[in-house]
């Protein structure tokens, strides 16, 4: 089992920053991708960005240029830096992460609130 721990979460104005982090525990060996999820009320979940081991990512259009993930392998931790944020970004933000044999785990979540 993997643990996931998220943080980073809180309300802020449109147009301000904020650091998510999400650090992986217990049986880590195997993880190659590390990702963000965020789903607003009412929404499906979907893809905010990823990254894989070798560094490779992948973001949403609606986040592309403002939101930047990062990772620390020694840490087995990911990281979404979020600029210029808009309230259509509020959401539940969950990490998670996805092993070579397939199985993926998910954090609880945590909650970003964007006000107008």
């Amino acid at each position: 089992q993997v643990q996931l721990v998220e943080s980073g979460g809180g309300l802020v104005q449109a147009g301000e920053s904020l650091r998510l982090s999400c650090a992986a525990s217990g049986s880590t060996s195997g993880i190659y991708r590390m990702g963000w999820y965020r789903q607003a009320p009412g929404k499906q979940r979907e893809l905010v960005a990823s990254i894989t081991s070798n560094g490779s990512t992948r973001y949403a259009d609606s986040v592309k240029g403002r939101f930047t993930i990062s990772r620390d392998n020694a840490k087995i931790t990911v990281y979404l830096e979020m600029n210029s944020l808009k309230p259509e970004d509020t959401a539940d933000y969950y990490c998670n992460v996805a092993k070579t044999s397939g199985t993926d785990y998910w954090g609880k979540g945590t909650l970003v609130t964007v006000s107008s």
